[in-house]
């Protein structure tokens, strides 16, 4: 019979207290960490969507229209040249990507509450990159224009976006129309805990958004050229609809959610890939992803209506 002191037994008994004691401040400590983000979004979220918010947006975008239609002018004139061959026309497509940034705002504070809206949001700002495209290439014939069979096939590609985004636009509406909002959840606080995961993606990508802007402004100053980053934003969204969609599986295998979940992932590469696709082919790839998105929300709402009866 082996004898074991038992002084050695209760350093032992409370070596082993000591470390459940550890673990559990240390999952304390990492919780607590977490809910102060989830309440910063919150507090975010909260003021995002108040009034005084939108009207201050909007007097940045006419700022920015303002500023550059100054300079439109003053290139114009040749009193100032901000670079070669500016004009007018850079002020609407300023005031877009100024825009643009506040929309990609819009669509980060949509993840946690609806992962389809927050896909729609996705198709809104296509929408309207296709059309700050189309006033860009606008921008090339302010002066004299012969109108011959050159000139007609240059104006195909801005047609080809112009048409495009009407298109995008008809195909996000309907896309919103269909949607039915159905919790995968088994229990409420199953939910609040999803939203809570959905809601720390959102604070991530936040900072990531403004890490890439602040690039941008760098490499503005150091390059004389800017070069907007959000290509790199919507590969950011792919890997971000891929983790909604596993970490969804702790609430649901069903085919149908599962399925669902996948063609909105598979939409975002197609966008992403429109972002860097030449004329006509950014617009097909466009209308792919939202043809694809709008069957599957309607085969989907069929299936749940079956379902339900």
């Amino acid at each position: 019979m082996i004898f074991v002191p038992e002084k050695t037994i209760q350093t032992f008994y409370f070596g082993r207290l000591n470390c459940k004691q550890i673990r559990f401040q240390n999952h304390a400590m990492i919780k607590k960490f977490f809910q102060i983000q989830i309440k910063a979004f919150d507090m975010l979220d909260e003021r995002w969507e108040s009034g005084p918010i939108s009207k201050i947006i909007s007097n940045i975008v006419v700022a920015f229209f303002l500023a550059g239609l100054l300079l439109g002018v003053l290139a114009y004139l040749d009193i100032y040249q901000v670079s070669v061959g500016y004009s007018a026309f850079f002020a609407i497509e300023l005031a877009f990507n100024v825009l643009l940034i506040f929309e990609v705002l819009g669509l980060i504070f949509l993840i946690p509450k609806s992962v389809a809206d927050a896909v729609g949001k996705q198709f809104e700002i296509i929408s309207l990159v296709l059309l700050r495209d189309a006033f860009k290439e606008f921008g090339h014939y302010l002066g004299e224009v012969n109108w011959g069979v050159e000139f007609l096939l240059e104006l195909l590609p801005i047609i080809s976006d112009a048409f495009g985004a009407i298109l995008i636009f008809l195909i996000t509406g309907l896309f919103y129309r269909a949607q039915k909002h159905v919790r995968i959840t088994g229990s409420y606080e199953e939910q609040q805990k999803f939203i809570g995961i959905k809601k720390l993606i959102s604070i991530y990508l936040t900072i990531s958004f403004i890490g890439l802007g602040v690039y941008d402004l760098v490499s503005a100053y150091q390059n004389h050229q800017f070069i907007y980053s959000i290509k790199l934003f919507y590969t950011l969204l792919i890997f971000t609809d891929v983790f909604i969609l596993l970490f969804s599986l702790r609430y649901t295998t069903k085919y149908y959610n599962l399925f669902r979940y996948s063609s909105f992932a598979l939409a975002t590469i197609f966008l992403r890939l429109t972002l860097s696709a030449p004329a006509y082919f950014n617009v097909m790839l466009a209308v792919i992803a939202g043809l694809m998105v709008l069957g599957v929300t309607y085969i989907y709402n069929k299936l749940l209506n079956k379902q339900e009866t």
